[in-house]
């Protein structure tokens, strides 16, 4: 049995498409989507408080011993090196890459314990003022998806692909609490459930109007709360719950994404033709571009590594800067569209983009482990720190282009969708 009523409210505008649903009862282990977009709206978890807490206590656990002891090493020629997780961002700022080290140090530890201590404070029911609380789950869910735990592990395996032809790589102790600390705030993440934390944070404001399931809460003077996802009066500026200002759509959407893209395109360029890192060996520096090192573990026979690089940095960023143009375009068309398709390249786009951040982390691996002196050295360079830019910027343009505009054109097909988004 659970532990906690399922106080969600009785309705929800999805905040992928604006379709109102009725939320129905929920077993354990159920989750209600959308039946429009099939976007998960809630789920419900066997003690909702315990677990998420249980897990996000254990992954800040594991990520201090992490920190306290070596996490990779390497023997070149009888040279060994090692390093903590602590001194790659301290390589980085030595080699005058402050702001390399600044968003390793900020997506790969600070933003996921930040998150992890909110998940317990909301969870554990600490008592404290509500709008402490409001704070609180509003920066866990603006945070989350800057956490990227997952991809500088990944990371980390690749860069060990690339220094096994030079010398014996190995795992340090702290490696394994840090897999242990990935794995343990991704189940954190996905136990804890929005609408239900927010209904327990405080109460949603009742709808006074009359709702109908099934439409588009824009056709009926409503629209959701960005951060709370609490139902309001379509020109209500500030939501009660939260306190928090927005609009039915969010205000200059298409002009927002589409100044973010066309910077992230003209990044794009030098990043991928001026050098990411210098491999000095014997004292010859050695200038190396994305596509350089993929041809290089090509040629060396680490195909898997090479395509990761080459889908991860090349085509991914290529093609998500083709999609979030084409999201752009049809959104702002009136001609008759393919909502499901174009919400999917959506979703798909939202997803994959964070992951081209590997080849960064991967320079910032080598960069920190790869030090010793004239036999051999690995530096960043700048096109790292535009690759990086470009990620950023290109999160950033998913971010701020409105789904719902996809489902709002006038020139789109009329469907009958079903009500009850039980699954």
């Amino acid at each position: 049995m659970c532990s906690d009523a399922h106080a969600h409210g009785p309705h929800i505008l999805c905040p992928q498409c604006d379709m109102l649903v009725a939320i129905p009862g929920l077993n354990i282990g159920q989750k209600a989507v959308c039946p429009r977009c099939h976007t998960t709206l809630t789920s419900r978890w066997n003690e909702p408080r315990r677990r998420p807490v249980g897990y996000a206590i254990s992954a800040l656990f594991m990520l201090l011993l992490a920190n306290l002891f070596p996490f990779v090493n390497m023997n070149v020629a009888g040279l060994s090196s090692e390093v903590t997780l602590v001194q790659i961002p301290q390589v980085l700022v030595s080699e005058d890459y402050a702001s390399m080290a600044s968003l390793f140090m900020i997506v790969v530890q600070l933003l996921p314990a930040i998150c992890m201590l909110s998940i317990i404070v909301l969870c554990q029911g600490i008592n404290i003022p509500v709008h402490w609380k409001v704070s609180i789950a509003r920066t866990l869910f603006r945070l989350k998806s800057w956490c990227m735990v997952e991809i500088f592990l990944a990371g980390v395996l690749v860069s060990f692909v690339k220094l096994m032809a030079y010398g014996d790589v190995g795992v340090g102790t702290s490696f394994y609490p840090y897999v242990l600390f990935c794995l343990l705030q991704l189940r954190a993440f996905q136990c804890t459930d929005r609408l239900w934390m927010w209904q327990h944070i405080e109460p949603a404001p009742a709808v006074i109007q009359p709702v109908r399931v099934g439409e588009s809460g824009l056709r009926q003077g409503l629209r959701s709360c960005h951060c709370c996802m609490a139902i309001l009066p379509v020109d209500q500026k500030e939501c009660d719950r939260c306190k928090t200002r927005g609009y039915a759509r969010r205000k200059n959407s298409l002009q927002w994404t589409m100044a973010l893209l066309v910077t992230s395109v003209l990044l794009y360029i030098p990043a991928n033709l001026l050098p990411i890192m210098i491999t000095q060996v014997l004292g010859n520096p050695m200038p190396s571009t994305i596509m350089a090192g993929v041809v290089l573990l090509w040629s060396d026979g680490s195909y898997p590594v090479a395509l990761v690089i080459l889908i991860a940095s090349i085509m991914v960023p290529t093609l998500k800067m083709i999609a979030i143009a084409w999201l752009c375009w049809d959104a702002n068309s009136n001609k008759e569209i393919d909502r499901e398709r174009l919400h999917v390249i959506y979703e798909v786009v939202e997803f994959v983009g964070r992951w081209s951040m590997i080849d960064v982390f991967v320079i910032a691996v080598l960069a920190a482990l790869v030090r010793m002196g004239q036999l051999m050295s690995i530096y960043p360079d700048i096109g790292a720190l535009l690759f990086a830019s470009v990620v950023i910027l290109t999160m950033f343009a998913a971010t701020t282009f409105d789904p719902r505009l996809i489902w709002d054109r006038a020139g789109m097909k009329s469907t009958k969708e079903p009500q009850d988004g039980r699954k």
